[in-house]
């Protein structure tokens, strides 16, 4: 009974031992899934970082990704998307080859534990039940025999008892033969179930639980192997991918190499080139003579009806301090016409002339009298409300610097040329088309693709008069770079002598500091400056207050840079005096301000505006 109990008490050990070896096969297995829902969020993570640094398209940041550095930095994204990817296959070997793999091999060693101790339960209980028979044979054997010694002393105490009858003597003798042969029966039973007991205990011991230990230790081998493997699969996974994350490591690297310092910064010297010359010296003025308006040629005040101003229009010179000009400075260079008014008209009636013959120049302000109205004057000038954020430029691009309007020229040239290919191959395309329905009429009706053609036909007509309208600007921005053609320069002179203004309501010409001019219309409408500055700062100055009213006595057609036409017998608003040029500043309504000629109107000044 003794080793049955300790029998007992080792397949307890073994049954917890073995649980154990499950449940650390089971922690690995959550290990494992951790370390690939950790592989996979990393890898989301680094996808994620990489598609938000990646430029928009059609969008500035696009253009910035020309430069060798931010190339190296969109290749670092791309390769590090590549490493996300890198990371998400760990997570899917680890997944299919340990992950998936364990988990069905611990299904497999639970029913494998559980049938092994279930005969192992089965041969103990078949023992016991063994020993328990032969522990009731041998009680029944030694209860016949103590019975059967009773029966003989009892048949032996009555044989020599005289006083007992005959018969009661023989019933003794009876009983106790009765009772021998009964103890014989047990014995001989004792004796078999003894022996198949020793048997079966042999059995037991020597060949059925040894054969289930034997299973059971093979088996925990087995899971102590697979779980090694395991181990190692965990690492190979890793070590698979390494190349790869090295070759992504190795493009990182050569990305950087290629990072050209002198290449960017020769493409920033080709992106922002303006073609401007440096401006000349500036001309001494004398002031020692008595106070007269006496400018030199190169003054910012030359007048625009000289035909020497005209020479300057083409001039080396040309514009050339536009691009460093301020925008308080640039809009106080509209603060006046700079050129003579025109004297009345002979006639008072609206059928004169307006802007006749204009009265013989007058000499010009002092350098230091315009410098004052640079630092003074505040116009709101209504051609600037154009220059809104992401208004369209001119057609013809004037608005830009000379080498930038060069290159934007030569684009739309390549794009219409390109537009124009495409639409010679769809002509083509469709003539062939045509050929083949005259030649098989069931295949289509010929006049059915005419129409098109007709179409494809003028869509190519007007696109290459688009062309020549372009190429025509091209080669006059060509020509000009660095002077103008002089073929260029007798049409402006031409175009100047018929119409001094050279422009229509929002003047094209404007003044540089210097005194020259420049036909581009950029600093109108679209200039290259931070469109948040420049509109607020616009958009936020006060008007100049009122000082008065004031009657136009004839009609004045203001064609000029910076004048406004007027009505006979019109009343408007006076905002600035004549300071002795000839011209009065007026304003009709919020947006509508500009100079119109002194003689031209009759002025009521108020007697609480300042400086009446």
């Amino acid at each position: 009974f003794f080793f049955f109990n300790s029998l007992q008490d080792q397949f307890d050990n073994l049954e917890k031992h073995t649980q154990w070896g499950i449940d650390v096969l089971e922690k690995y297995i959550k290990f494992v899934k951790e370390r690939t829902e950790i592989e996979l969020s990393y890898a989301k993570q680094l996808r994620n970082l990489s598609k938000k640094y990646q430029p928009k398209k059609n969008s500035k940041e696009e253009e910035e990704y020309r430069y060798t550095s931010t190339r190296a930095f969109l290749a670092t994204l791309n390769e590090m998307n590549d490493y996300a990817g890198q990371h998400e296959v760990i997570s899917e070997n680890m997944t299919s080859l340990i992950t998936g793999e364990l988990t069905r091999y611990v299904q497999e060693l639970k029913q494998e534990r559980k049938s092994h101790f279930h005969d192992g339960r089965k041969a103990q209980q078949h023992i016991e039940t063994c020993w328990k028979q032969l522990e009731a044979s041998k009680r029944r054997f030694e209860r016949d025999c103590k019975e059967a010694d009773r029966a003989q002393q009892y048949f032996e105490k009555m044989d020599a008892d005289i006083n007992v009858t005959k018969a009661d003597v023989e019933k003794a003798r009876q009983q106790a033969q009765l009772r021998h042969q009964m103890a014989e029966d047990s014995k001989a039973e004792y004796s078999s179930t003894l022996q198949k007991f020793n048997s079966e205990q042999h059995e037991h011991y020597y060949t059925h639980i040894p054969n289930i230990f034997q299973k059971i230790q093979e088996m925990e081998e087995r899971r102590i192997v697979r779980i090694g493997e395991s181990m190692k699969t965990f690492a190979e996974v890793d070590r698979q991918v390494i190349p790869i994350i090295g070759k992504c490591l190795d493009e990182i690297t050569k990305a950087a190499e290629s990072v050209d310092h002198k290449n960017d910064s020769q493409m920033v010297i080709e992106a922002f080139k303006s073609g401007f010359e440096p401006p000349g010296d500036v001309d001494f003025e004398d002031f020692t003579q008595p106070m007269k308006r006496t400018v030199s040629e190169s003054s910012l005040s030359n007048s625009r009806g000289d035909g020497k101003s005209e020479t300057k229009f083409g001039s080396k010179s040309k514009g050339k301090l536009w691009p460093f000009i301020k925008k308080n400075k640039l809009m106080s260079l509209l603060t006046s016409p700079h050129q003579p008014p025109p004297p009345p008209p002979a006639s008072a009636s609206p059928s004169a002339v307006p802007n006749g013959p204009q009265s013989p120049k007058q000499q010009k302000e002092p350098l230091s009298h315009r410098f004052n109205e640079f630092m003074t004057s505040k116009p709101k000038i209504h051609c600037f409300r154009s220059l809104k954020r992401g208004g369209a430029g001119p057609e013809d691009f004037s608005n830009l610097p000379p080498e930038q309007r060069r290159k934007k020229l030569q684009q739309k040239v390549d794009e219409l040329n390109r537009d124009i290919q495409k639409e010679m191959d769809s002509r083509d395309a469709l003539t062939k088309m045509k050929d083949v329905y005259i030649k098989n009429p069931q295949m289509g009706d010929a006049a059915s693709v005419d129409h098109r053609l007709a179409e494809l036909g003028q869509n190519i007509e007007k696109l290459r008069l688009e062309v020549q309208k372009f190429e025509g600007w091209l080669a006059e921005v060509e020509g000009r770079l660095p002077a103008r053609s002089e073929q260029a320069r007798r049409q402006s002179g031409v175009y100047e002598a018929q119409n001094p203004s050279g422009v229509n309501s929002c003047a094209q010409d404007r003044e540089s500091p210097d005194g020259s001019y420049t036909e581009e219309q950029s600093q109108e409408t679209e200039m290259k400056v931070p469109a948040t500055d420049f509109d607020d700062e616009f958009d936020d100055e006060e008007p100049l207050p009122t000082i008065g009213t004031c009657k136009a006595l004839y009609t004045f057609e203001g064609q000029n840079e910076g004048t406004i036409s007027v009505a006979e017998g019109e009343m408007l608003y006076v905002i600035e005096e004549d300071k002795g040029d000839g011209w009065t500043r007026i304003r009709r309504n919020e947006d509508e301000e500009g100079y119109v000629p002194t003689s031209y109107v009759e002025v009521y000044l108020d007697k609480n505006a300042k400086g009446a």
